[in-house]
């Protein structure tokens, strides 16, 4: 009948067996619903003959058992879905035999197959994936935000227009315009005093489709989101509009950038994912940071050293990945930044969105690379009341503000040193790879543009 949902439905042996069957008897009732089989995942306290025939026979249905009864059977729950072609999977199951952590990990195995994830109170949704893009295409994610996202996007955008290949980048941002925007890097001089001309206009001229276009120096469309979801849906996004206009422009392959922990509601042909290191290891580990993972052709380790990261959470957080996404090449790094102006023998405010715990190193190097002398930093570019105050300490020993393009970067870190005669540098930041032996970042990313590609046109 057109409109039945087929439902896999997961159970233990804690139930009683006649109360399991009388719920999943009243699933398969209603009209929309067809439960085409269940998987048992644990718990053996109320069978009497834990067996895959005494269990259908009661059950009136085909039951799948793992290999134990005392552990989750994650690959077989994944296996049975694809066999069943499951609609939808619904968890009847309870403590003890699933804890939160485990349902998340069925919930992100399940929800990277295109199936929803339910249960008595809850309802997980696959990601939205509108099938837009006429070009080749990856996406760049995060597990996170402040984890330099935008900086590798436009590090990945300079690359692959380096190499020929005539990107765009669709940005999705939190201050984003109302109607999806194109940022013409290739052809314009994006200066502070232009800036402040778009800012003077209302617009958030430090979004991320304005950081790109400045970094990498390509055309760029900036959309908005609000809202973003535990899987990495948003509530709302002009994203799809910016990708129809990616189809229109001249550009020969889209890059499709995430915003926070929010995934780009378009299909792409490959993914690269970023995970900063300097997260608490159980959102990279648990909850939906596996999910984002396992989308992933290229792993990105970004604050890859002390104090923001150990040696061993490294080694940790890599083995972890390798071992759910096995077939990801897996690069960690770090930031430096990289002025985009000349500050040679100048006195330096730097204002960044980096943590005051890695301010040392970070003036280290601007001072020992560009020859400058760093006379304040400020973290604030996040917080406008505590950046202008940080300015106001600093202002009358500085020559040159050098800023990141984020947050308040233009609506006060520009204007109020303008303002105050300074000039104004704009800060790229460039991931290093920490050692030689995990081989050449450029290499990877271009890796993932060259399977796109071949992804793409095999369709």
């Amino acid at each position: 009948m057109k409109g039945i949902k087929r439902m896999l439905c997961l159970v233990d042996g804690e139930h009683y067996l006649p109360v399991t069957k009388s719920a999943v008897d009243t699933l398969d009732s209603l009209e929309h619903l067809e439960v085409v089989a269940l998987v048992f995942i644990g718990g053996t306290e109320k069978l009497r003959e834990a067996s895959e025939e005494s269990f259908a026979e009661k059950m009136g249905r085909p039951v799948h058992f793992g290999p134990h009864t005392d552990e989750i059977p994650y690959d077989l729950i994944t296996e049975m879905v694809e066999k069943y072609n499951a609609d939808v999977v619904m968890d009847l199951s309870d403590e003890p035999v699933v804890d939160y952590s485990k349902r998340f990990q069925i919930a992100s195995l399940v929800l990277g197959l295109g199936v929803p994830y339910e249960g008595p109170d809850f309802k997980f949704q696959p990601l939205s994936e509108f099938d837009i893009l006429k070009k080749p295409s990856l996406k760049i994610l995060g597990t996170g935000k402040r984890i330099g996202k935008t900086a590798v996007s436009a590090y990945a955008a300079r690359l692959i227009h380096k190499n020929e290949y005539n990107p765009c980048v669709v940005a999705m941002g939190r201050g984003g315009p109302e109607e999806p925007e194109i940022v013409r890097g290739d052809q314009i001089e994006i200066t502070p005093e232009y800036l402040m001309e778009q800012s003077d206009k209302g617009i958030h001229a430090a979004s991320d489709h304005w950081e790109d276009a400045l970094m990498s120096r390509i055309l760029t469309i900036g959309c908005r989101r609000c809202g973003g979801g535990m899987v990495g849906d948003v509530f709302i996004t002009n994203m799809k509009k910016g990708a129809h206009l990616a189809n229109e422009v001249d550009a020969d392959f889209v890059i499709m950038e995430g915003s926070g922990a929010a995934i780009p509601p378009v299909k792409t042909d490959k993914h690269i994912v970023l995970v900063g290191v300097n997260q608490p290891l159980i959102n990279i580990e648990k909850f939906f940071g596996p999910f984002r993972i396992r989308l992933a052709d290229l792993v990105i380790l970004t604050m890859c050293e002390e104090p923001m990261a150990s040696a061993e959470k490294v080694q940790q957080v890599e083995n972890f990945i390798k071992e759910i996404n096995p077939e990801a090449t897996v690069i960690p790094t770090v930031f430096r930044p990289k002025p985009l102006g000349d500050i040679t023998g100048k006195n330096v405010l730097f204002a960044t969105t980096a943590p005051e715990s890695i301010k040392s190193v970070l003036v280290e190097h601007l001072e020992d690379k560009y020859d400058c002398k760093v006379v304040g930093t400020t973290p604030h570019l996040s917080n406008r009341p505590l950046l202008q105050k940080d300015i106001e300490k600093y202002i009358d020993e500085a020559d040159v503000m050098l800023t990141e393009l984020k947050a308040a970067a233009v609506d006060v870190a520009t204007k109020d040193s303008l303002e105050a005669g300074l000039e104004v540098v704009y800060c790229d930041n460039i991931p290093l790879v920490i050692d030689e032996k995990y081989g050449s970042l450029p290499e990877a990313i271009i890796e993932v543009v060259d399977k796109s590609i071949k992804a793409f046109n095999s369709k």
